[in-house]
C-alpha cells in the first residue's frame, strides 16, 4: 500500500487559519475600548490554531485509516466513527464561508502573523485582516525574514500564484530583507526589480490586481530629532515600477515616516516592540526593536494602508468593514 503523504504543518495552519482569523466580523470591534480584548483575541486565535491543526491531522489520519481498511473488513464502530468525521468535515464547509474576493499578503516580518512566543510583537497584516466585510477573506502568507529573493526560493510565491482567482488582490511589500548586503536574503537593485515585476506579471496572468507597497519604514532619528529614511534606494526602485507598470502604490515608507517624524523619538517609541525588563514574559530582559510593531504601532501601518485603498479608489474599499481605525489606549 502507497504511503499517503503527509501535509505540511504551514498547509493545515492556513486551511485553519483562514477559517479561524480571517472570517471574523470585524464591525463588532472596538479598538478604542477594547484594545486589549483585541490583543488577547489574537494570542488566543494563533494558540487555538496550534491546538486544531493538530486535532484536524489526527481526525484526517483516522478518517482515512477507516477508509483504506474499508474495502478489506468492515467495522461497525470504524463506520460510525468515519460517518461522524466525515459528517464534521461537511457541517465544517458550510459554516466557514470563504470571501468572494481573497486579498494575499507578501511579505516580511513587519506585516506577518505572529507567533504567540512574539507577543506583544504585531504584524501590521493582522489587524488589517480584521477590518473587512464578510465578502472578503484575508490570506496572509508573509513570513518573518523573507525578501523578494527567499520568498520564491522558498515556494511561498508559487503557493500564492496557484490560489489566485480573477478579482483577487495581492498586496506586496518586501525591502527590509533585501537591502542589507550581510544578510543571506540579500539581492541586488535589479534582482529585486525583476523580482516585482514577476509579482506583477505573474499576478496579472491570473486577472488578479497586484498592489505595490514600499517598505515601511523603520524608526530612527538623527542628532536633531528628524526622521532618517532606510529604504531610499528600494523604496525608489518600488515607486518607479509602480509607474511604468501602472500599478496601485501605496507609499509606505514615506507616510510612516511623516507618522514617526509627527510622534517624534519619544512617543514613536510606542509604535514599536519597546519593551521594559519584566513588562512581558517573552521578552524578561526587555526588548528595544525599531523595525517590529507594537499593537499600536500595527493598527496605525493597517491604518495606513487602508487609507491608501480609499485613495487609489480600489473596488476594496466598498468592502471596509470600519471606515477608520480609531485612536486607541497608549499603554
Amino acid at each position: 500500500m502507497k504511503k499517503v503523504k503527509r501535509l505540511s504543518t504551514s498547509v493545515w495552519n492556513r486551511m485553519v487559519l483562514n477559517s479561524l482569523f480571517f472570517n471574523i466580523d470585524s464591525c463588532n470591534l472596538n479598538y478604542s475600548k477594547d484594545t486589549a480584548s483585541f490583543s488577547l483575541m489574537i494570542h488566543n486565535q494563533l494558540e487555538n490554531l496550534r491546538k486544531i491543526s493538530l486535532c484536524c491531522r489526527l481526525a484526517f489520519y483516522l478518517l482515512l485509516k477507516n477508509t483504506i481498511h474499508m474495502s478489506t473488513k468492515i467495522k461497525p464502530k470504524g463506520l460510525l466513527f468515519t460517518g461522524i468525521l466525515i459528517g464534521a468535515v461537511l457541517l465544517m464547509s458550510f459554516i466557514i464561508t470563504p470571501g468572494r474576493v481573497t486579498v494575499y499578503l507578501a511579505g516580511d516580518s513587519t506585516m506577518a502573523i505572529k507567533q504567540p512566543k512574539a507577543f506583544p510583537e504585531t504584524g501590521w497584516g493582522m489587524p488589517f485582516s480584521l477590518l473587512f466585510d464578510s465578502t472578503v477573506t484575508v490570506d496572509n502568507r508573509a513570513q518573518n525574514g523573507r525578501s523578494t529573493k527567499t520568498f520564491i526560493s522558498e515556494g511561498l510565491w508559487d503557493g500564492i500564484v496557484s490560489s489566485l482567482h480573477e478579482g483577487d488582490y495581492v498586496f506586496i511589500q518586501f525591502g527590509h530583507n533585501d537591502e542589507v548586503p550581510t544578510k543571506k536574503s540579500y539581492i541586488n537593485e535589479q534582482g529585486y526589480r525583476d523580482n516585482l515585476e514577476r509579482f506583477i506579471r505573474e499576478t496579472r496572468d491570473k486577472k488578479a490586481i497586484p498592489v505595490l507597497l514600499t517598505p515601511v519604514a523603520r524608526r530612527k532619528f538623527d542628532t536633531t530629532g528628524t526622521v532618517v529614511g532606510t529604504h531610499e534606494v528600494y523604496s525608489a526602485i518600488v515607486r518607479k515600477l509602480a509607474e511604468e507598470q501602472k500599478v496601485p502604490l501605496i507609499d509606505l515608507d514615506r507616510e510612516s515616516q511623516a507618522l514617526l517624524q509627527k510622534l517624534g523619538p519619544e512617543e514613536s517609541k510606542k509604535l514599536f516592540n519597546y519593551l521594559a525588563p519584566g513588562e512581558s514574559i517573552n521578552y524578561p530582559n526587555g526588548q528595544a526593536d525599531n523595525t517590529h510593531f507594537s499593537k499600536l504601532g500595527a493598527q496605525k501601518i493597517a491604518g495606513i494602508v487602508l487609507k491608501g485603498i480609499r485613495l487609489l479608489k480600489l473596488d476594496l474599499a466598498r468592502h471596509i468593514a470600519l471606515s477608520n481605525l480609531k485612536p486607541v489606549d497608549e499603554k
